[in-house]
């Protein structure tokens, strides 16, 4: 038998490296895009570049297909300042005016030609800013006049062939082009003596990780934002959560502006519609509060028509039309023959804005009001929201933050004479408030917390970090609060406060609320067996209505009453309760938390910022109840924390019940505005329906 030949260990090697080169020439010759092309038009592409008006109609004329609006203008001028020149603003323009579309259009602007090397997209969350930088890969790799003339960005993202994973191993002329192509950034081609080489934009939510972008040029230089797009930073859910407006206030002012670095100055853009009232549009564009963004609001419409009457017809017509299937054509109709009536007077911010079967802007803004609904329409359009409740007589959030005065925490002011305070129960904490007042009723806050401190400037009572079990390590509802109300009441009695003139005081008198959830007898057994029995009782609000029995100044023998608040027995027989009127307290307080500075009947507050103070304070309003003669108003909640209304409310009633009285035992404030509000037999206040002019 004939050996087989032995192999060569060599040439098996050489046969491997040959192939392996072949391989390589062609996966090489398939991976390098060769010479990029000159700009088809390099005089029009020139023109654009601080021009982002012209930029915008040149290059994306079918995103912009009408004409601009003035606020349109503004918004542009706007835009070029933050690129080019670093400023900071904030824009409110209504839903559907093309703000998104605009900033998209910016960021490529910006992108192109370099004016911006590192740039972030911020939206209200993730999804919608990936929605964004979807927008502006799709104009790269498809606007044909941007391939023109930008040949150095569009031409190797087209050579991609919409397949991504060939980003990594591109290259042009031998030279990788380190194109980033991800859903969440672009990075643009690396091509040598391109204004744009290596421009990246990243996109965020704003609730995201934010902190600390950098990006990492192909020739090695590390580089952090300097041009921030933030458009719609929030939702309609977080428009209602005043820990969620504070938290994104927080992160624009303090995240987003840190971006740039140390030192560095941080140019942004924010795109924004108001939702409700207080919310974080309406706080950015507040330019007493947050001056530095530089906010402008802008409406659908600036001026309305004068003949009300037709419009109002012109309403019922179309919202007949709509019920009966019959279509809008009656309405459309009427207001074809009386256009030139019905426009009278008005002006619109865009008349090119209406839809084809609408013969004008103003039409289209009065369909939308028609079928949106006012409070919607007010909201989405003209970025003035109508608040919860469209009563004159809910307290302000603004009047409430220029009452505070230079009198320091825990100081009581000249000419006070009386300290209580106030202890509402709940869950998870205790919050609290201490009062102090002078003669007149006129009350400061010289200080409120929570048991156990939360340690931070806004939160909500639901999700708070640290909670009365954690720190009890109490197994129970009921023993862990008797521990919290140990602890705190333990702290609030044994503190000396003082006043200004250095005499010290004690709360004089400390209520607890006993009427939440399960802890009534928890909170009755506390206020029995603290050695501070003298000075702490239970008590309990009690809405009453205009239908409603008053609370007399006595209900049993024994019983202390006074100005709509009765101390008695409990069923035990052995307790002591304050009870007494919600209703008619929270008016009373509210009357004092307007009264002028100045005033000796106004409730100020002490040194410092109270924002989540007052946002509790404003957490209610007040609804006109009427029955047998009588109106009251009645207290609603909105839908959010109300605790330290409630303390403040609890402290008053301590105060009257330590001997404080109101002047004629009713508010002098009233008598001064002349309302008719006349005292009952009962001492409690009704308010007359004939009301004094």
């Amino acid at each position: 038998m004939t050996k087989p030949a032995k192999s060569d260990p060599t040439a098996y090697e050489k046969h491997r490296q040959r192939a392996a080169d072949r391989n390589a020439r062609m996966s090489e010759s398939g991976r390098d895009i060769g010479d990029i092309p000159p700009p088809a038009d390099a005089a029009r592409r020139e023109s654009c570049r601080l021009n982002f008006r012209l930029f915008c109609e040149t290059y994306g004329a079918d995103s912009f297909p009408l004409a601009w609006s003035d606020d349109h203008i503004k918004a542009i001028a706007k835009i070029e300042s933050a690129v080019l020149r670093g400023e900071l603003f904030g824009i409110a323009m209504p839903r559907g005016s093309g703000k998104t579309t605009l900033m998209e259009w910016a960021c490529l602007w910006a992108l192109v030609y370099g004016h911006r090397q590192f740039l972030m997209l911020i939206g209200a969350d993730l999804g919608k800013a990936v929605q964004m930088l979807d927008s502006i890969k799709s104009q790269i790799e498809n606007n044909d006049l941007l391939l023109e003339d930008f040949p150095a960005v569009c031409y190797p993202v087209r050579a991609l062939e919409r397949i991504a994973q060939r980003a990594k191993g591109q290259t042009c002329n031998g030279i990788p082009t380190h194109i980033g192509w991800t859903s969440d950034e672009v990075t643009l081609p690396w091509i040598p003596g391109a204004a744009s080489a290596g421009a990246a934009v990243r996109v965020a939510g704003i609730t995201g990780n934010i902190r600390g972008c950098k990006h990492t040029r192909p020739d090695g230089k590390s580089i952090r934002p300097s041009l921030v797009l933030i458009d719609d930073p929030q939702t309609d859910e977080s428009a209602k959560s005043p820990s969620q407006v504070a938290d994104r206030e927080v992160v624009m002012n303090g995240a987003i502006l840190g971006l740039a670095g140390p030192r560095e100055k941080m140019a942004g853009l924010c795109a924004i519609t108001v939702i409700k009232p207080d919310d974080l549009a309406d706080r950015i564009l507040d330019r007493t509060r947050n001056p530095k963004w530089r906010g402008e609001r802008t409406k659908l419409v600036y001026e309305w028509p004068t003949n009300e009457d037709l419009w109002s017809q012109y309403a019922e017509l179309r919202r007949e039309g709509q019920r009966n299937d019959e279509g809008t054509g009656k309405a459309d109709e009427f207001y074809r023959q009386r256009q030139n009536e019905m426009d009278a007077g008005s002006r619109p911010a865009w008349p090119e804005r209406k839809a084809d079967d609408e013969l004008s802007a103003i039409q289209h803004a009065w369909n939308l009001r028609i079928d949106r609904g006012e409070a919607a329409f007010m909201a989405e359009f003209q970025n003035q929201p109508i608040a919860d409740d469209m009563v004159t007589d809910k307290l302000d959030k603004r009047a409430l933050a220029t009452r505070s005065t230079t009198v320091k925490r825990a100081i009581i002011p000249n000419g006070h004479s009386r300290l209580t305070a106030f202890i509402d129960v709940q869950d998870r904490l205790l919050f609290y408030l201490v009062c102090s007042w002078n003669e007149s009723f006129g009350g400061q806050v010289v200080g409120y917390g929570t048991y156990p401190d939360q340690r931070v400037s806004f939160f909500d009572a639901a999700t708070a970090k640290v909670t009365l079990s954690q720190v009890s390590k109490q197994s129970g509802q009921s023993a862990y609060i008797r521990f919290g109300l140990d602890e705190l009441s333990r702290t609030l009695m044994s503190m000396e406060w003082k006043r200004q003139d250095g005499v010290p005081f004690k709360i004089s008198q400390l209520l607890v609320d006993s009427n939440w959830g399960q802890s009534t007898q928890a909170v009755r057994n506390f206020c029995r067996e603290t050695p501070y029995s003298s000075t702490i009782f239970p008590s309990r609000g009690k809405g009453i209505t205009a239908s409603s029995k008053p609370l007399g100044p006595r209900r049993n023998r024994g019983d202390r009453g006074g100005l709509n608040w009765v101390m008695g027995k409990t069923a035990e027989a052995f307790q002591i309760e304050a009870v007494y009127d919600t209703n008619y307290w929270k008016t009373f307080v509210s009357q004092r938390l307007r009264v002028g500075v100045g005033d000796p009947e106004a409730i100020l507050f002490h040194e410092g910022n109270h924002e989540l103070l007052i946002e509790h304070l404003t957490s209610e309003h007040p609804v006109r109840d009427e029955s047998r003669g009588r109106t009251v108003d009645v207290w609603k909640e909105l839908a959010r924390d109300n605790h330290w209304f409630d303390c403040l409310v609890g402290a008053a009633v301590a105060a009257s019940i330590s001997g404080i009285q109101p002047a004629g035992g009713e508010s002098a404030t009233r008598q001064r505005r002349k309302v008719s509000i006349p005292a009952g037999p009962d001492g409690r206040r009704v308010i007359v329906t004939k009301r004094a002019k």
